[in-house]
Protein backbone atom coordinates (compact mmCIF):
# COMPACT_ATOMS: atom_id res chain seq x y z
CA UNK A 1 0.00 0.00 0.00
CA UNK A 2 1.55 3.05 -1.05
CA UNK A 3 2.41 5.95 1.47
CA UNK A 4 -0.21 8.90 1.83
CA UNK A 5 0.19 11.86 -0.30
CA UNK A 6 0.99 13.95 3.27
CA UNK A 7 3.61 11.38 4.80
CA UNK A 8 5.31 11.50 1.03
CA UNK A 9 5.09 15.30 1.52
CA UNK A 10 6.71 15.06 4.86
CA UNK A 11 9.80 12.80 3.67
CA UNK A 12 10.55 14.62 -0.02
CA UNK A 13 10.49 17.56 2.39
CA UNK A 14 13.34 16.15 4.82
CA UNK A 15 15.41 15.08 1.98
CA UNK A 16 15.37 18.81 0.75
CA UNK A 17 15.75 20.04 3.91
CA UNK A 18 18.97 18.21 3.99
CA UNK A 19 20.66 18.65 1.08
CA UNK A 20 19.95 22.24 1.76
CA UNK A 21 22.03 22.14 5.35
CA UNK A 22 24.79 20.09 3.64
CA UNK A 23 25.22 22.75 0.41
CA UNK A 24 25.09 25.23 3.03
CA UNK A 25 28.05 24.07 5.52
CA UNK A 26 29.78 21.80 2.74
CA UNK A 27 29.85 24.23 -0.56
CA UNK A 28 33.23 24.85 -0.57
CA UNK A 29 34.10 20.83 -0.15
CA UNK A 30 31.99 19.84 -2.36
CA UNK A 31 33.11 22.58 -5.37
CA UNK A 32 35.48 19.88 -6.97
CA UNK A 33 32.74 17.35 -6.81
CA UNK A 34 30.11 20.10 -8.49
CA UNK A 35 32.54 20.56 -11.01
CA UNK A 36 33.94 17.11 -11.46
CA UNK A 37 29.98 16.18 -12.27
CA UNK A 38 29.18 19.15 -14.50
CA UNK A 39 32.33 18.13 -16.38
CA UNK A 40 31.57 14.23 -16.85
CA UNK A 41 27.77 15.57 -17.71
CA UNK A 42 29.15 17.70 -20.82
CA UNK A 43 31.34 15.03 -21.92
CA UNK A 44 29.30 11.99 -21.28
CA UNK A 45 26.96 12.99 -25.24
CA UNK A 46 30.53 12.31 -26.15
CA UNK A 47 31.59 9.14 -24.80
CA UNK A 48 27.98 7.64 -26.21
CA UNK A 49 28.98 8.60 -29.72
CA UNK A 50 32.27 7.41 -29.11
CA UNK A 51 31.08 4.36 -27.84
CA UNK A 52 28.48 3.71 -30.67
CA UNK A 53 31.23 3.66 -33.19
CA UNK A 54 32.87 0.78 -31.67
CA UNK A 55 34.82 1.92 -29.05
CA UNK A 56 34.52 0.85 -25.22
CA UNK A 57 33.52 2.91 -22.49
CA UNK A 58 36.77 2.26 -20.57
CA UNK A 59 38.56 3.36 -24.13
CA UNK A 60 36.07 6.06 -25.11
CA UNK A 61 36.91 8.12 -21.37
CA UNK A 62 40.62 7.58 -21.76
CA UNK A 63 40.61 9.07 -25.28
CA UNK A 64 38.42 11.64 -24.16
CA UNK A 65 41.08 12.53 -21.16
CA UNK A 66 44.51 12.31 -23.20
CA UNK A 67 42.46 14.80 -25.68
CA UNK A 68 41.29 16.91 -22.66
CA UNK A 69 44.95 17.11 -21.11
CA UNK A 70 46.68 18.34 -24.50
CA UNK A 71 43.88 21.06 -24.64
CA UNK A 72 44.93 22.07 -20.74
CA UNK A 73 48.24 21.81 -21.72
CA UNK A 74 47.79 24.36 -24.65
CA UNK A 75 45.70 26.64 -22.56
CA UNK A 76 48.03 26.73 -19.39
CA UNK A 77 51.32 27.46 -21.29
CA UNK A 78 49.31 30.08 -23.79
CA UNK A 79 46.68 31.41 -23.02
CA UNK A 80 46.79 31.67 -19.08
CA UNK A 81 49.93 33.85 -18.59
CA UNK A 82 48.79 36.16 -21.04
CA UNK A 83 45.00 36.68 -20.06
CA UNK A 84 46.50 37.04 -16.23
CA UNK A 85 49.09 39.65 -17.61
CA UNK A 86 46.76 41.87 -19.28
CA UNK A 87 44.37 41.77 -16.46
CA UNK A 88 47.20 42.91 -14.01
CA UNK A 89 48.10 45.66 -16.90
CA UNK A 90 44.38 46.63 -17.18
CA UNK A 91 44.05 47.03 -13.76
CA UNK A 92 47.40 49.45 -13.78
CA UNK A 93 46.55 51.33 -16.21
CA UNK A 94 43.03 52.28 -15.04
CA UNK A 95 43.98 55.64 -13.46
CA UNK A 96 45.21 56.59 -16.71
CA UNK A 97 42.30 55.82 -18.56
CA UNK A 98 40.23 57.51 -15.98
CA UNK A 99 42.49 60.69 -16.45
CA UNK A 100 42.44 60.66 -19.91
CA UNK A 101 38.41 60.23 -20.12
CA UNK A 102 38.41 63.12 -17.86
CA UNK A 103 40.77 65.06 -20.43
CA UNK A 104 38.60 64.03 -22.73
CA UNK A 105 35.28 66.00 -21.15
CA UNK A 106 37.10 69.02 -20.43
CA UNK A 107 38.01 69.58 -23.99
CA UNK A 108 34.75 68.68 -25.18
CA UNK A 109 32.38 69.76 -22.45
CA UNK A 110 34.26 72.42 -20.12
CA UNK A 111 31.64 74.30 -19.20
CA UNK A 112 30.39 70.52 -17.62
CA UNK A 113 33.73 69.42 -16.05
CA UNK A 114 36.49 71.74 -15.26
CA UNK A 115 40.40 70.88 -13.77
CA UNK A 116 38.71 71.33 -9.88
CA UNK A 117 35.39 69.98 -9.82
CA UNK A 118 33.94 67.01 -8.04
CA UNK A 119 33.44 65.07 -11.12
CA UNK A 120 36.83 64.96 -12.25
CA UNK A 121 38.37 64.52 -8.66
CA UNK A 122 36.15 61.37 -8.27
CA UNK A 123 36.82 60.09 -12.13
CA UNK A 124 40.54 60.26 -10.40
CA UNK A 125 39.66 58.41 -6.96
CA UNK A 126 37.72 55.63 -9.02
CA UNK A 127 40.71 54.88 -11.43
CA UNK A 128 43.18 55.24 -8.57
CA UNK A 129 41.01 52.97 -6.11
CA UNK A 130 40.61 50.18 -8.71
CA UNK A 131 43.95 50.25 -9.24
CA UNK A 132 45.19 50.03 -5.08
CA UNK A 133 42.65 47.36 -4.65
CA UNK A 134 42.40 45.75 -7.83
CA UNK A 135 46.28 44.87 -7.50
CA UNK A 136 45.62 44.15 -3.75
CA UNK A 137 43.31 41.17 -4.79
CA UNK A 138 45.23 39.93 -7.97
CA UNK A 139 48.76 39.67 -6.09
CA UNK A 140 46.65 37.93 -2.72
CA UNK A 141 44.93 35.82 -5.40
CA UNK A 142 48.29 35.05 -7.24
CA UNK A 143 50.92 34.79 -3.70
CA UNK A 144 48.23 33.89 -1.37
CA UNK A 145 49.71 30.20 -0.04
CA UNK A 146 45.74 28.94 0.76
CA UNK A 147 44.47 30.14 -2.70
CA UNK A 148 47.90 28.25 -4.37
CA UNK A 149 46.89 25.05 -2.45
CA UNK A 150 43.01 25.08 -3.32
CA UNK A 151 43.99 26.06 -6.84
CA UNK A 152 46.83 22.74 -7.15
CA UNK A 153 43.37 20.62 -5.32
CA UNK A 154 41.49 21.66 -7.77
CA UNK A 155 43.33 20.86 -10.14
CA UNK A 156 43.84 17.67 -9.00
CA UNK A 157 40.48 16.39 -7.49
CA UNK A 158 38.24 17.63 -10.34
CA UNK A 159 40.24 16.06 -13.28
CA UNK A 160 39.83 12.76 -10.86
CA UNK A 161 36.10 13.16 -10.27
CA UNK A 162 35.42 13.87 -13.95
CA UNK A 163 37.03 10.96 -15.46
CA UNK A 164 35.47 8.44 -12.62
CA UNK A 165 32.19 9.80 -13.00
CA UNK A 166 32.50 10.17 -16.96
CA UNK A 167 33.35 6.22 -16.96
CA UNK A 168 30.49 4.76 -14.14
CA UNK A 169 28.07 7.68 -15.64
CA UNK A 170 25.31 5.19 -17.31
CA UNK A 171 25.85 2.40 -14.37
CA UNK A 172 25.30 5.29 -11.90
CA UNK A 173 22.25 6.43 -13.68
CA UNK A 174 20.92 3.17 -13.49
CA UNK A 175 21.94 2.41 -10.39
CA UNK A 176 19.98 5.94 -9.34
CA UNK A 177 16.83 4.48 -11.40
CA UNK A 178 16.82 1.34 -9.39
CA UNK A 179 16.22 3.63 -6.56
CA UNK A 180 13.54 5.41 -7.41
CA UNK A 181 9.84 4.58 -5.82
CA UNK A 182 7.95 2.46 -7.86
CA UNK A 183 4.97 4.17 -7.73
CA UNK A 184 5.96 7.44 -9.33
CA UNK A 185 9.10 5.98 -11.19
CA UNK A 186 7.69 6.45 -14.58
CA UNK A 187 6.34 10.54 -13.61
CA UNK A 188 9.92 10.98 -12.45
CA UNK A 189 11.59 9.48 -15.50
CA UNK A 190 9.72 11.88 -17.84
CA UNK A 191 10.27 14.97 -15.36
CA UNK A 192 14.32 13.96 -15.68
CA UNK A 193 14.28 13.76 -19.58
CA UNK A 194 12.98 17.00 -19.76
CA UNK A 195 15.25 18.48 -17.25
CA UNK A 196 18.35 16.75 -19.33
CA UNK A 197 16.91 17.72 -22.38
CA UNK A 198 16.66 21.51 -21.04
CA UNK A 199 19.97 20.85 -19.49
CA UNK A 200 21.56 19.49 -22.82
CA UNK A 201 20.16 22.21 -24.61
CA UNK A 202 20.96 25.22 -22.41
CA UNK A 203 23.43 24.19 -20.98
CA UNK A 204 25.93 21.89 -23.25
CA UNK A 205 25.06 24.12 -26.27
CA UNK A 206 25.45 27.69 -24.00
CA UNK A 207 28.71 26.49 -23.23
CA UNK A 208 29.89 25.78 -26.72
CA UNK A 209 28.39 29.67 -27.28
CA UNK A 210 30.27 31.39 -25.10
CA UNK A 211 33.46 28.96 -25.98
CA UNK A 212 32.99 29.83 -29.60
CA UNK A 213 32.59 33.36 -29.40
CA UNK A 214 34.48 34.47 -26.49
CA UNK A 215 37.87 32.64 -28.54
CA UNK A 216 36.37 34.64 -31.48
CA UNK A 217 36.28 38.13 -30.09
CA UNK A 218 39.55 37.40 -28.00
CA UNK A 219 41.27 36.14 -31.73
CA UNK A 220 39.79 39.22 -33.46
CA UNK A 221 40.24 42.27 -31.02
CA UNK A 222 43.89 40.65 -31.07
CA UNK A 223 44.17 41.04 -34.63
CA UNK A 224 43.00 44.25 -34.34
CA UNK A 225 45.72 45.35 -31.81
CA UNK A 226 43.47 45.78 -28.90
CA UNK A 227 45.55 46.04 -26.29
CA UNK A 228 43.57 44.07 -24.12
CA UNK A 229 41.56 42.35 -26.56
CA UNK A 230 42.09 38.95 -24.86
CA UNK A 231 40.60 40.17 -21.88
CA UNK A 232 37.57 41.57 -23.19
CA UNK A 233 36.78 38.63 -25.41
CA UNK A 234 37.15 36.21 -22.46
CA UNK A 235 34.87 38.53 -20.43
CA UNK A 236 32.34 38.86 -23.32
CA UNK A 237 32.74 34.77 -23.59
CA UNK A 238 31.78 34.42 -19.95
CA UNK A 239 28.44 36.01 -19.78
CA UNK A 240 27.19 35.09 -23.46
CA UNK A 241 24.82 32.40 -21.74
CA UNK A 242 22.70 35.84 -20.55
CA UNK A 243 21.42 36.85 -23.61
CA UNK A 244 22.61 40.51 -24.89
CA UNK A 245 24.86 40.98 -21.73
CA UNK A 246 27.94 39.47 -23.05
CA UNK A 247 27.82 41.83 -26.43
CA UNK A 248 27.05 44.26 -24.96
CA UNK A 249 29.35 44.37 -21.69
CA UNK A 250 32.16 42.91 -23.83
CA UNK A 251 31.14 45.55 -26.59
CA UNK A 252 30.80 48.73 -24.62
CA UNK A 253 34.82 48.06 -22.92
CA UNK A 254 36.29 46.96 -25.78
CA UNK A 255 34.79 50.16 -28.03
CA UNK A 256 35.58 52.13 -24.78
CA UNK A 257 39.20 51.17 -25.29
CA UNK A 258 38.91 51.41 -27.86
CA UNK A 259 38.35 54.51 -28.18
CA UNK A 260 41.28 55.86 -25.93
CA UNK A 261 43.58 53.53 -27.95
CA UNK A 262 42.93 54.31 -31.45
CA UNK A 263 41.85 58.15 -31.17
CA UNK A 264 41.62 59.52 -34.17
CA UNK A 265 41.72 56.09 -36.06
CA UNK A 266 38.34 55.50 -37.12
CA UNK A 267 38.61 52.34 -38.73
CA UNK A 268 40.54 50.34 -35.93
CA UNK A 269 37.69 51.72 -33.41
CA UNK A 270 34.87 50.97 -36.16
CA UNK A 271 36.58 47.45 -36.68
CA UNK A 272 36.66 47.03 -33.15
CA UNK A 273 32.58 47.28 -33.51
CA UNK A 274 32.47 45.69 -36.13
CA UNK A 275 33.52 42.26 -34.62
CA UNK A 276 31.07 42.79 -32.02
CA UNK A 277 28.20 42.80 -34.57
CA UNK A 278 28.98 40.14 -36.86
CA UNK A 279 29.77 38.42 -33.44
CA UNK A 280 26.30 38.95 -32.81
CA UNK A 281 24.70 38.16 -36.12
CA UNK A 282 26.76 34.35 -35.97
CA UNK A 283 25.21 34.14 -32.43
CA UNK A 284 21.66 34.99 -32.93
CA UNK A 285 21.31 33.56 -36.44
CA UNK A 286 23.68 30.28 -36.73
CA UNK A 287 25.02 29.19 -33.36
CA UNK A 288 22.04 29.89 -30.55
CA UNK A 289 19.59 28.12 -33.31
CA UNK A 290 22.01 24.94 -33.96
CA UNK A 291 23.09 24.77 -30.32
CA UNK A 292 20.99 25.81 -28.07
CA UNK A 293 17.26 25.76 -30.04
CA UNK A 294 14.51 27.79 -29.21
CA UNK A 295 12.41 25.77 -26.40
CA UNK A 296 15.00 25.97 -23.92
CA UNK A 297 12.40 27.66 -21.33
CA UNK A 298 14.93 29.42 -19.42
CA UNK A 299 13.65 32.99 -19.28
CA UNK A 300 16.69 35.23 -19.02
CA UNK A 301 15.31 37.11 -16.00
CA UNK A 302 14.97 33.37 -14.20
CA UNK A 303 18.67 33.10 -14.64
CA UNK A 304 19.62 36.00 -13.47
CA UNK A 305 17.51 35.81 -10.35
CA UNK A 306 18.38 31.91 -9.67
CA UNK A 307 22.24 33.07 -10.17
CA UNK A 308 21.76 35.93 -7.47
CA UNK A 309 19.69 34.04 -5.25
CA UNK A 310 22.34 30.73 -5.05
CA UNK A 311 25.06 32.78 -5.28
CA UNK A 312 24.03 34.71 -2.20
CA UNK A 313 23.02 31.57 -0.11
CA UNK A 314 25.57 29.10 -1.25
CA UNK A 315 28.97 31.05 -2.81
CA UNK A 316 30.50 29.85 -5.82
CA UNK A 317 29.36 26.36 -5.55
CA UNK A 318 25.52 27.88 -5.49
CA UNK A 319 26.41 29.61 -8.83
CA UNK A 320 27.30 26.43 -9.79
CA UNK A 321 24.16 24.35 -9.40
CA UNK A 322 22.23 27.94 -10.02
CA UNK A 323 21.32 26.82 -13.65
CA UNK A 324 20.69 23.28 -13.18
CA UNK A 325 18.42 24.03 -10.16
CA UNK A 326 16.30 26.61 -12.38
CA UNK A 327 15.93 24.41 -14.97
CA UNK A 328 14.79 21.39 -13.15
CA UNK A 329 12.36 23.56 -11.37
CA UNK A 330 10.99 24.97 -14.97
CA UNK A 331 9.89 21.52 -15.73
CA UNK A 332 8.68 21.03 -12.57
CA UNK A 333 6.58 24.44 -12.78
CA UNK A 334 5.11 23.45 -15.73
CA UNK A 335 4.42 20.16 -15.03
CA UNK A 336 2.89 21.65 -11.77
CA UNK A 337 0.89 23.97 -14.57
CA UNK A 338 -0.62 21.11 -16.66
CA UNK A 339 -1.81 18.86 -13.36
CA UNK A 340 -3.16 21.85 -11.97
CA UNK A 341 -5.35 22.76 -15.75
CA UNK A 342 -6.33 19.06 -15.72
CA UNK A 343 -7.77 18.93 -12.04
CA UNK A 344 -11.04 20.14 -11.05
CA UNK A 345 -9.76 22.98 -8.98
CA UNK A 346 -9.22 24.92 -12.24
CA UNK A 347 -12.12 22.73 -14.47
CA UNK A 348 -14.51 23.27 -11.84
CA UNK A 349 -17.55 21.11 -12.49
CA UNK A 350 -18.09 22.38 -15.82
CA UNK A 351 -15.27 21.06 -16.70
CA UNK A 352 -15.97 17.63 -15.22
CA UNK A 353 -19.54 17.67 -17.23
CA UNK A 354 -17.95 18.05 -20.12
CA UNK A 355 -15.56 15.51 -19.99
CA UNK A 356 -18.66 13.18 -19.20
CA UNK A 357 -20.62 13.95 -22.11
CA UNK A 358 -17.55 13.42 -23.97
CA UNK A 359 -17.22 10.01 -22.64
CA UNK A 360 -20.69 8.66 -23.04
Amino acid sequence: MALPIREQMKYWGAAAAVTLVIFWFLGDVLLPFVLGGAIAYFLDPVADRLERLGLSRALATGLITVFAILIFVFIALLVVPTLVNQTISLIETAPQLTRDFSNFLIERFPALLDSDSTLRTSLNSIGATIQERGGQLVEAALSSFASIINIIVLFVIVPVVAVYLLLDWDRMIAAIDDLLPRDHAPTIRQLARDVDQTLASFVRGMGTVCLVLGTYYAIALMLVGLQFGLVVGFIAGLVTFIPYLGALLGGALAIGLALFQFWGEWVSIGMVAGIFVIGQVVEGNVLTPKLVGNSVGLHPVWLILALSVFGTLFGFVGMLVAVPVAAALGVLARFAVEQYQESLLYRGTHGKKSSDRSGD
